[in-house]
């Protein structure tokens, strides 16, 4: 792999999508950055004039504008220029600027006010700033305002204006965009803009309004919606399918084009070094999601649903919930071994089985002593795994730590699978809603088989080995019956 600090990011997004438009207002709009001293990199100026576009009739082109691109690049820049562009260019009346987090949100504003108080001719006109907690905002004397404000579990309501942007995408809840859109329809000229980087299921439980968005960028269909995304490209398997972050091969995770490709700003805020040093010290997995933007990207098609509802499976958490010894342990592992998983699953106090992903790391070498560790402290009534799949090439290095394994046949994994979904169906089971599992629900695909079905590793976009665990465990436990405590006595027989 090459060494060098020459390489420059790629100024052209990958994948780019935009209405045609008669004018821009971007130029303005990166001439009063620039004097306020945000000097914006040619990939940001192109998103900007695309994203301004405007119609014959004066209004923007793009009603939703979606930035997609890895973390440190500088989506903020952009989004800095387009609120100073509407606070004093444009002459918007009310910005609504949005985070997930009150820390994103919060850095967001105090880098807005310090690019305004820093300009004179910027500050002079500002008549009120507002740093109260979770009131943030800035007002001009010409009544155009800017608000910074967290999203929360109660969807959107509130936050409609003029411009609405929604930081950290990636996180975004269906209810507030659901709470959001149709407060929208009494503006005159509104625009929403989503700014966010690759969606990984395993890490982001609200991405499923991002991926809709980059599906429609994607499809370059709407139009209405701009959509400039910066990724690496993955490459396909052998049925045309886009591989998922666990599936990158090494000559594109090495590959400093790929690494330009998905990074504008490499060569200027971030150094190929830097990189260099991210890739050794991440895991493959979220290497690819976090810096090449490979994401593992949740469904999006309420036709296309998992077996397993996804309502269905949160109404069973319990965040209290525990099982009593004795536990099963199952593992499994990815094709590739990218990833593996220890899933635990027992009965309650009261009956009902309890699933828990024990563990889920990048990789399989950990597998080994990791199921020693808990097969000394749990004394375990078994620990399974798959025959035949990849976790079978484990089976020896567990038994030489001193763990006895007990392989499920290929039918028996299939009745496990039918009847995990019954359990679930049935609410027999109990979970402490781990992110890994979720994902794993929504986003596994089955393999059709005679009169029955199965989880399939290779068809499904997501690592469903914390699935395949679970459903193999419970299904063990669910009939497992501990040995009598007159196993292997003699008994006396009274006449």
């Amino acid at each position: 792999m090459m060494t060098t600090t020459s390489i420059m990011g790629t100024q052209e997004p990958r994948i780019a999508h935009f209405p045609a438009y008669v004018s821009s207002a971007g130029a303005e709009v990166i001439e009063l950055a620039a004097m306020a001293g945000l000097v914006l990199d040619p990939w940001q100026q192109l998103a900007l004039i695309h994203s301004l576009g405007e119609r014959p009739d004066g209004k923007w082109a793009a009603f939703e504008v979606g930035y997609n691109v890895a973390r440190q690049n500088g989506k903020g820049g952009i989004l800095e220029a387009r609120e100073l562009g509407g606070l004093y260019v444009i002459g918007e009346r009310l910005i609504v600027h949005t985070a997930h987090e009150f820390a994103t949100s919060l850095e967001a504003f105090r880098r807005l006010l310090m690019l305004i108080e820093d300009t004179p001719e910027l500050d002079r006109r500002v008549m009120r700033v507002s740093r109260a907690h979770g009131e943030e905002g800035i007002e001009l004397r010409g009544r155009q305002r800017i608000n910074f404000r967290t999203r929360t579990a109660g969807g959107g309501r509130g936050f409609t204006g003029d411009t609405l942007i929604l930081d950290e995408a990636m996180i975004l809840r269906e209810a507030a965009i659901g709470a959001l859109i149709p407060t929208l329809s009494a503006r005159p000229n509104v625009q929403v803009i989503y700014a966010g980087s690759a969606v990984d299921q395993t890490v982001h439980d609200h991405g499923v309004v991002w991926a809709r968005v980059r599906e429609r960028g994607l499809r370059g269909t709407d139009p209405a919606l701009a959509y400039f995304e910066w990724s690496a490209d993955p490459g396909e398997d052998e049925t045309g399918t886009p591989l998922n972050p666990s599936q990158v091969p090494e000559e594109i995770a090495g590959s400093e084009e790929a690494w330009a490709q998905a990074n504008p700003a490499l060569g200027r805020r971030i150094s190929t070094e830097h990189v260099a040093r991210e890739r050794r010290s991440m895991d493959p997995r979220t290497f690819a999601v976090e810096r090449l933007g490979i994401g593992d990207w949740p469904e999006t098609d309420p036709e296309a649903a998992s077996v397993i509802d996804a309502t269905s499976w949160r109404e069973l958490r319990d965040d209290d919930s525990t099982m009593v010894d004795p536990v099963c342990f199952a593992f499994d592992v990815l094709p590739d071994r990218s990833a593996a998983s220890i899933v635990a699953a027992g009965k309650r106090p009261d009956g009902l089985l309890h699933v828990e992903v024990i563990e889920r790391h990048a990789g399989a070498g950990w597998v080994a002593g990791r199921l020693e560790e808990l097969a000394a402290a749990h004394k375990p009534s078994a620990v399974l795994y798959v025959a035949k799949s990849p976790a079978a090439a484990l089976a020896e290095p567990i038994a030489k730590v001193g763990v006895e394994t007990t392989e499920v046949t290929a039918e028996e994994f299939v009745k496990a699978c039918g009847a995990f979904a019954d359990m679930v169906a049935g609410a027999r089971l109990r979970h402490l809603g781990t992110a890994e599992l979720l994902a794993a629900i929504r986003g596994a695909v089955t393999r059709p088989l005679v009169d029955a079905w199965a989880w399939s590793r290779t068809r499904s976009k997501v690592d469903v080995t914390p699935l395949v665990g679970a459903t193999i465990a419970a299904q063990h436990a669910d009939h497992f019956t501990p040995p009598s405590v007159y196993a292997n006595k003699d008994l006396l027989v009274l006449g």
